[in-house]
Parts: structure tokens; sequence; C-alpha cells
């Protein structure tokens, strides 16, 4: 009997118009471009300006290009997960809402919130959708706009994250391509680092929340980093391990994009060439859910049938992993 596995079949992405560049950013802290690019490898990120658009419009707009590209009817889409840090609202779910708006009425979804990680989680989720053999088509979208709880008087944060969507289409495959292996992890110390600390029922909204502006992302930077460079290095070296690879066979690494600096960390300690490593950051920021969703598109015309690659990400909560995937087509 031929094993089911799970292969992404598709990718689309967006990213607003709007860019945000160094420069701009040293009108608003005490900062300049040569320290952020040096620390950061960001020269810019993407915003969605439009107060009445949100979160659901860059993961439809990704959606919809995914759908163009592989000329699919939306109808035929069984599932839709959402990962993402940024939901419209609260209660009502993101990835419904999207579902109706790109006509995918046979569809039934759910938002997957694990910060960075949201994206590599719900990657694991929706192929064992599809290797049960109940779905067929599982769309996996990895959207955040990061400009609603950043607080740009804050130089930790606002130099950091930008807007943006990637989505990708997982089908069966039965040559052994698709989804291979994850080691997937979690630590609850990791939210005192790296949090909003007003908004949830620990801390629901007050006007002395609003006053103190509890609702805007914080990080211990030094913390977060060190914690994000061990546990993607050894997520990516449990993966090559369990699965007897070395490091000539893996063909690429597409790392979440939260800082230059913890990328170049993790190839080392991988002991991966950084020809092998997807990176975008200069150009997007860290866009939280859609990181590896993008990588994907703006590396979909390299990448080759049957490549090797590890995924890696790192986020808040803490929550991390890696996951193995056989890429399944040619563009």
């Amino acid at each position: 009997m031929i094993k089911k596995t799970a292969a992404i079949t598709a990718v689309g992405k967006y990213v607003p118009d709007y860019v945000l560049t160094n420069k701009e950013l040293e009108t608003l802290v005490d900062t300049n471009d040569e320290w952020i690019y040096t620390r950061t490898g960001i020269k810019e990120r993407r915003i969605l300006k439009d107060v009445d658009k949100a979160t659901s419009y860059l993961a439809v707009q990704a959606a919809r290009d995914l759908i163009a590209k592989k000329g699919i009817d939306p109808e035929e889409i069984d599932m839709i997960i959402v990962g993402t840090a940024t939901p419209d609202m609260n209660v009502a779910s993101t990835a419904v809402y999207v579902a109706t708006k790109i006509g995918a009425i046979n569809a039934f979804g759910y938002d997957l919130q694990a910060a960075c990680s949201s994206f590599l989680y719900a990657m694991s989720t929706a192929s064992s959708y599809i290797e049960s053999g109940r779905y067929k088509k599982v769309l996996v979208i990895g959207a955040d706009k990061m400009s609603s709880i950043v607080d740009y008087t804050d130089r930790a944060t606002c130099i950091i994250f930008g807007d943006g969507a990637g989505a990708v289409l997982f089908e069966a495959n039965e040559e052994g391509l698709g989804l291979q292996d994850e080691y997937l992890r979690g630590d609850g110390i990791g939210r005192e680092f790296l949090k909003i600390e007003a908004g949830g029922s620990l801390l629901p909204t007050s006007q002395e929340t609003l006053d103190n502006r509890q609702h805007y992302i914080q990080q211990e930077g030094k913390t977060v980093f060190k914690y994000a460079v061990s546990s993607m290095a050894d997520a990516g070296g449990k993966i090559l391990e369990r699965n007897n690879l070395t490091n000539d066979d893996v063909d690429w690494l597409a790392p979440h994009q939260a800082n230059k600096r913890i990328i170049e960390a993790t190839a080392r300690r991988m002991n991966l060439d950084m020809s092998k490593v997807m990176m975008n950051i200069k150009n997007y920021g860290n866009t939280t859910s859609a990181t590896l969703p993008l990588l994907l598109a703006d590396y979909e015309e390299k990448l080759k049938k049957g490549d090797s690659i590890v995924f890696a990400a790192f986020g808040g909560g803490f929550t991390w992993g890696a996951v193995y995937l056989k890429w399944a087509y040619n563009s």
C-alpha cells in the first residue's frame, strides 16, 4: 500500500504597498538606518495603513493570489487554517471570514495562535488532516497585521515588525514528497519575555491598561535572542538526526525571519552554508506568522521537485520547532 503524504502544491503571497523604511523610523524614535540594519538585517517593512483593513484582508489577498496561480475553484477547498497573532477580533474566527470572502463555501476553518510558530504548527495540523484521507485540499495561511499591536514610540519593537501574508495549499501525494517529519516544542516560561500584557482574560481591557500602553507587544530582546538561536538550531538538528540527514542532504533552510543574526547563528549551529538559507527579512522585517510562507513565495522559482527543506521557527510563549518537507513541484 502506497503511503499518503501531505505536500504543498501551490503558494501565494501579499504584502501591502506602503513601505516603512529605516529612514522614516528615524523621524519617529531615536534610531538610525545603520543601527537597525546592523542589529536586525532589516531595511524596510510593509505596513497596511488603511485603518478599515485588518489581518483578514492580508489573508484574503494571499489566498486569492494562490487560487489564481493554481487555477482552482475555491469551492474545492475543504478547510482553511489561519495562523495569526493578530486576529481581526476576539471570539469570531478570522479563518471563517476569510473562507467566506474567497468563496470557499464548502470549507470549515479556524485560527491557530502560536505567535511566530503559528504557521509551522499549522503545517503539522494540515498535514494530519490530509494524511487522514478525510480532506483533499487544506489551505494554510500565515497572516499578521503587526502594525496594529506595535508601539511606534518603542525603539525596541517598532523597528522589527511588518505586515504581510502568505498561503500554501496542502494536498495528498503518493510519490513520497511533502511533509516527512516534525519536531515541535514549547515552554511556558517564555510568556514573561514576549507578550502583550493586557486584553486577555488575565488582564482585561480597562482605562488603566490603555493609559499604561499595555496593549502593545513587549519583548526582552536579549533573552528572546538566546532562546531563539538555541531552540531553532536544536530543533533543526533533531530533524537531521532523526532522518539520518547530513548537511549536504539539506537543500534549503527556511527559518523564521525574526532577526538576521538569529538566522545566521541558527545556520552556523546546523553547519549549513548561507547559500542554502532562505532570507527576505531585509525587505519585510518580521511578519510573525507570515514569514515562512512569504519565504516560499519569494523562493518558489528556485525550488525544484524533490528538494529537501527544513523549516524552523521560534515564537512567544515560548513555542518552537522544525519541519522536514520535500518539495513537490517545479515552478
